[in-house]
């Protein structure tokens, strides 16, 4: 089985501080031993609507701004901030990685220059967008498959085929909740699109919303090679993305705990292994059986 990647998502759990988006980094990378974090690009005016962007937060208790469209602005990094972070990563030797939201963000994060580029479950159908990625962008493409149907599932896959850039796509199962509950998770969805497109894409992976890291462990047991969990320093802040964070020591431990199943994902190189001899010397009943 493949090494798993960790990926951190910050999103936007840096509440709008570069500063503080820079402190995320930092963790994921001395303290969790993680190497690969991602975050979130958006241009509010295309993504929202005149009314969309007026109306109140949904949840104002989570809100940055008197309209859900100053709250989205709030904590939008510019491309320059966004290139800040990348040259943080960078010098880190840490792998930088954005979500895309809309067309002119998606320019916008090409431009960097990236190993990959997310697509959000909500953008997947998008094709103009896809289609922009694919013609201009020759990383990885990371592609979230939450809320989307088994007709636009196949769509999607199509349309990669057909661009001749299925083997840079990666397919993550994904249940689109804010936190998940374990019934919801659908883990075996991972097998299904192992069974379906493991022989194509580049890799299969999971994108959680949960709490605690028991799943992201049996997914990679599943065949999920990439393993995406939403980032933050304090679960208590305000924002919709924190209750369904991991904390640094969450973090720490599904790294630790993915490389020790990497290690243990064999099957035994000889009969008896070195570490058994001298118990089967001790404890074994009739070892001289040939």
């Amino acid at each position: 089985m493949d090494k798993p990647t960790v990926i951190a998502e910050i999103g936007c759990n840096h509440k709008g501080d570069i500063e503080l988006a820079k402190e995320f980094i930092h963790t994921a990378k001395i303290f969790c031993k993680v190497n690969s974090v991602k975050f979130q690009k958006r241009t509010v005016s295309e993504v929202l609507s005149e009314g969309e962007y007026n109306t109140p937060h949904p949840e104002p208790l989570n809100s940055y701004g008197e309209t859900y469209g100053h709250h989205r602005e709030y904590l939008e990094f510019s491309i320059e901030q966004h290139a800040e972070l990348k040259s943080y990563c960078d010098d880190l030797e840490m792998t930088y990685s954005s979500s895309v939201w809309d067309l002119t963000s998606t320019k916008e994060i090409i431009s960097l220059e990236l190993e990959s580029i997310k697509i959000p479950s909500a953008l997947n159908t998008h094709f103009e967008m896809l289609g922009y990625l694919c013609d201009n962008f020759f990383g990885l493409i990371h592609l979230s498959l939450g809320m989307t149907t088994k007709n636009e599932e196949k769509a999607i896959v199509q349309f990669f085929k057909d661009k001749d850039r299925i083997d840079d796509l990666i397919l993550y199962a994904c249940t689109s909740g804010y936190p998940v509950p374990f019934e919801d998770l659908c883990l075996l969805e991972i097998k299904r699109l192992f069974k379906s497109y493991g022989d194509s894409v580049h890799a299969i992976g999971f994108s959680g919303h949960h709490n605690g890291i028991a799943a992201d462990l049996a997914a990679y047991a599943l065949g999920a090679t990439y393993i995406e969990r939403h980032f933050t320093l304090d679960r208590t802040w305000k924002g919709t993305d924190q209750a369904a964070s991991l904390e640094p020591d969450g973090l720490r431990r599904l790294k630790r705990d993915l490389l020790h199943l990497y290690e243990a994902f064999k099957y035994k190189e000889k009969d008896i292994l070195d570490i058994e001899v001298p118990q089967r010397n001790k404890l074994k009943w009739n070892r001289n059986i040939s």
